[in-house]
Order: C-alpha cells, then structure tokens, then sequence
C-alpha cells in the first residue's frame, strides 16, 4: 500500500535541497514531517520546543545526523 501523498509550497532553497537529496535522506525528512505534522494538528497544548527537541531526538534515533540537519536549517 502506497502512503498518500500532499504538497506543501516551500521556498525554493528549501525545495532544491529536498529534490537533490538521496532517496534515504528523502525518507528520514519525511518522517520527521510527518512526525511534527500529525502531533501539532493532534492540537496537543503542549509547547513547541518539546515537540521539536521530541521530533529531534525521534529522527537522531532514525539516523538524522547533525550536519544534515544543519544543512537544512541553512537552507531555509
């Protein structure tokens, strides 16, 4: 079964980055997306730098390294 898919507008720094990835890299990004989309439209009141340090340590664990993510924090 194939999983839905959406389209989200982003800058094009951002997109360039995501179409250049590896197809693994696509993989761990989209995790980490879909991790954060689904808790912050769950509406929990939790505040949002637990849910990122919480999606951080999720996509550490999935083997997000630090570099990648600072690769994409450039990019935005």
């Amino acid at each position: 079964m194939t999983n839905p898919t959406i389209t989200i507008p982003l800058d094009p720094q951002t997109a360039q980055m995501y179409n250049s990835a590896s197809a693994e890299e696509k993989c761990k990004m989209q995790a980490i997306l879909g991790l954060w989309l689904r808790e912050f439209l769950a509406g929990e009141q939790r505040p949002v730098q637990q849910i990122l340090d919480e999606a951080g340590r999720k996509a550490q664990a999935r083997g997000l390294t630090p570099e990648m993510l600072e690769s994409l924090l450039k990019a935005m």
